[in-house]
């Protein structure tokens, strides 16, 4: 049976590909990298490899492992391995945009709610990506503060414990999420009621998110 939207008492937010416009953010850097060095791209096919790269075996922490990421990806983009650009599309999270709507929404959803970040990225990146959403926050959750990336239940974990300190549980949260690999699957087998929100909605494929298995 569904439960009011009145009922629960927290929102818990994926960032990165929810809030933040990511794919945006990486192929504006990659098409100016090609401007600059008079080669052309399709921005699909470059977040496809993105994909692939991203998840590799030896990925590392988000955006950090952005330079590795571009290093993998150039030569198939006909870009320059060099890691000069890999660091500027590690340094572009720092000016990566919230989708048109999110500050507005946060900013009411926190008149009756308490608004929760989780994301994979580190700390600093959510500095940034905070500022660029109006700050709407009550806590927030980052891989350097779990120690892990979601779908890990662990990452889930803490905020669950972070909750229970409060004297509530996982049932007075609402997981608001776009990557149905990262978010949905884990949280509705974790016994949370979520929210789907499907920013590629008039676009095929994927994109820059891993596939749902």
């Amino acid at each position: 049976m569904a439960r009011a939207f009145s009922e629960f008492k927290y929102m818990t937010f994926d960032v990165v590909g929810t809030l933040i416009d990511f794919e945006g953010g990486i192929t504006t850097c990659l098409a100016g990298i090609a401007a600059e060095t008079g080669v052309s791209i399709d921005g699909e096919a470059a977040l496809a490899l993105y994909r692939q790269a991203r998840y590799m075996p030896d990925a590392g922490l988000f955006p950090d492992d952005l330079v590795r990421v571009y290093m993998v990806i150039a030569p198939q983009l006909g870009l320059p391995a060099d890691e000069k650009f890999g660091v500027r599309l590690r340094d572009s999270a720092g000016v990566w945009k919230g989708f048109p709507d999110s500050a507005a929404a946060l900013a009411d959803l926190a008149k009756s709610h308490k608004l929760i970040a989780m994301t994979n990225a580190r700390r600093w990146a959510l500095d940034h990506f905070e500022k660029q959403l109006g700050s709407p926050f009550f806590a927030t959750f980052t891989a350097d503060d779990t120690g892990t990336e979601k779908p890990d239940p662990a990452f889930f974990q803490k905020v669950f414990d972070f909750v229970a300190s409060r004297g509530d549980s996982k049932d007075d949260i609402l997981h608001v999420a776009q990557s149905q690999h990262h978010d949905m699957g884990i949280s509705r087998a974790l016994g949370l009621t979520n929210c789907w929100i499907e920013r590629r909605h008039a676009q095929r494929g994927y994109g820059g998110t891993i596939e749902p298995e």
